[in-house]
């Protein structure tokens, strides 16, 4: 049952106001709706669910569902209406194309029209920890999992009396079944994600993958919160029992997730943060891990919550017999995905907070083989890195992505959801590491001894035992070279890691193919830097590599 259209009473709906807002959908122009079922907790959406057809129960009790045609962020259907508000302020380009203010006002109408005499889902949350950013926005969903998603994501309300007084600064609608027409909507296929910060409004359209609402809340805060001089991030950030916070910056696939996830210390968040005045925060309550090959050994805690009843398990293949999972296969999606959950992490942090970071990471998979697993970096190199934002894309993350990584740049380590001129997050950056003396560092979680298809992935044990001793402060006092391409420092001993690791040229059948591939690397870091190059200072375009050997 895709919607309610036979008028079929549902487990829910006797409750289904016991939560409403006084600040209903009406003010929204919503009207005519079969029903509104206000903020459910987790127990009666999983009888919705289940009775709607939209998942289905696995062992241990965790949801699995299929997104349908997309098992990934469409970033090519993403627009922002540009009005007098977003005119000069937006970094109009790739990522944030600009769509008519008329056009969403048409686009809201069809919308409105196509839920008449339907069911929706509403979740009032917010998102941000820190009272200094707290937005308070509201979900609307056409699918009771959709509903879970953000129950799991956001940062739930905490009685009956906040939901009645709850109104929201910001909404999302997220109506899968809607199509858009690019005849009628000026759209360039039938998806469409469409933001409008005059109309605090957000429309998702002809997409069930749910990345797509947490994204979308994301790029908000990217909007907002450099108003207020607070940098959102995103990274996944943790704290050590003495209080030293890292940050990990990095894009999907590079280990966000799994390194911030340590046993022996206190996770802040794994994806989404901001920095305040007061330290780092969390903008969620939750988690959306990927989970494809996910190992029991190497990712306990993430593996953990896959056999957790709350937990929503994106594309994820099952037998329907025994009901048990199988994370190995990606027969639908590399991208598979678990949503649950911060409190499901054992050792995370209630409330979500922590102090001014002494560690920030920029997590890269370096495909091409070359990068060293660790480098040290100054301030200077630090910002060139985060402006770089160097990686591969791992398949699944995106539409259209092959298998074989792919080489990419994504300004400040999330280019997709940054909606102001890099620079901007940049100069909030430099600021707050030159202030609070914080130590960067560069660690490579992709190849070593070849590129892609002729080395192999560094070893997430030795990953870890690298982040162990920058995080302990062992490798301040260790010796170390300068990289004769990067110049940044590369220690020469880290405990519990062979050396030769600390040197990839080692692992190459020939050092003059490793520098080959090392100098094409640089001149890409050299042209994509071009972009931004303009808005710097020299400073900042000296950091980068320099193709002199």
């Amino acid at each position: 049952m895709n919607n309610n259209l036979l008028n079929i009473r549902t487990p829910a709906e006797t409750v289904a106001n016991e939560l409403k807002a006084e600040y209903d959908l009406s003010f929204l122009g919503l009207e005519n709706l079969r029903k509104v079922y206000w903020n459910l907790p987790v127990e009666s959406l999983y009888e919705e669910i289940v009775f709607r057809s939209e998942g289905q129960i696995t062992r241990g009790g965790p949801l699995v569902v299929n997104t349908g045609k997309h098992t990934a962020r469409a970033a090519d259907d993403k627009v922002i209406v540009k009005d007098s508000e977003t005119d000069t302020t937006v970094w109009w380009g790739q990522y944030n194309r600009p769509y008519d203010p008329q056009q969403f006002h048409d686009l809201f109408i069809r919308v409105q029209g196509y839920l008449q005499g339907k069911d929706v889902f509403v979740q009032d949350c917010y998102v941000g920890a820190d009272a200094s950013a707290h937005l308070p926005i509201r979900v609307i969903t056409e699918k009771a999992w959709h509903s879970l998603f953000a129950r799991n994501m956001f940062l739930t309300l905490p009685d009956r009396e906040a939901y009645r007084q709850h109104v929201p600064e910001f909404t999302l609608i997220a109506v899968p079944s809607f199509k858009a027409f690019p005849s009628i909507d000026s759209t360039a296929r039938n998806t469409i994600i469409a933001i409008s910060f005059e109309q605090k409004l957000c429309i998702i359209g002809n997409s069930g993958y749910a990345g797509e609402i947490k994204k979308s809340a994301f790029t908000i805060m990217n909007y907002l919160l450099p108003q207020q001089g607070i940098l959102p991030m995103h990274c996944s950030a943790n704290m050590g029992k003495q209080g030293d916070v890292a940050l990990f910056f990095g894009l999907s696939g590079t280990g966000k997730t799994t390194l911030s996830a340590d046993p022996n210390r206190f996770l802040i968040g794994d994806d989404e943060h901001g920095w305040s005045e007061d330290g780092i925060f969390n903008f969620e309550g939750g988690c959306y891990a990927k989970v494809i090959g996910l190992s029991p050994i190497a990712e306990p805690q993430i593996y953990s919550c896959t056999k957790r009843f709350g937990t929503i398990l994106e594309n994820v293949v099952y037998d329907p017999v025994s009901r048990h999972i199988d994370l190995d296969d990606d027969t639908l999606t590399e991208n598979t995905r678990a949503s649950y959950p911060l409190e499901y992490i054992e050792n995370a942090l209630t409330e979500k907070r922590g102090p001014h970071p002494k560690n920030i990471l920029f997590l890269t998979c370096d495909a091409s083989g070359v990068m060293p697993p660790i480098a040290r970096l100054s301030p200077e190199q630090a910002i060139y890195h985060f402006i770089s934002g160097y990686t591969a894309k791992v398949a699944g993350t995106e539409i259209g992505l092959r298998e074989e990584p792919e080489i990419t740049f994504s300004a400040c380590f999330g280019g997709p959801f940054m909606v102001y001129h890099p620079y901007v997050y940049a100069n909030l950056l430099r600021n707050k590491i030159e202030r609070h003396q914080v130590h960067c560092w560069l660690i490579n979680t992709g190849w070593v001894g070849g590129p892609y298809g002729v080395g192999k992935r560094i070893s997430i044990q030795y990953t870890r035992r690298i982040l162990d001793a920058v995080l302990s402060g062992d490798l301040m006092g260790v010796e170390y070279r300068k990289d004769p391409v990067f110049g940044f420092d590369v220690p020469l001993h880290c405990p519990g890691v062979p050396d030769s690791i600390l040197t990839p040229s080692s692992a190459w059948a020939s050092e003059e193919a490793y520098y080959k591939r090392y100098r094409s690397l640089a001149s890409r870091f050299i042209d994509n830097f071009k972009k931004f190059e303009d808005r710097f200072p020299p400073e900042i375009r000296a950091a980068g590599p320099q193709l002199s050997i």
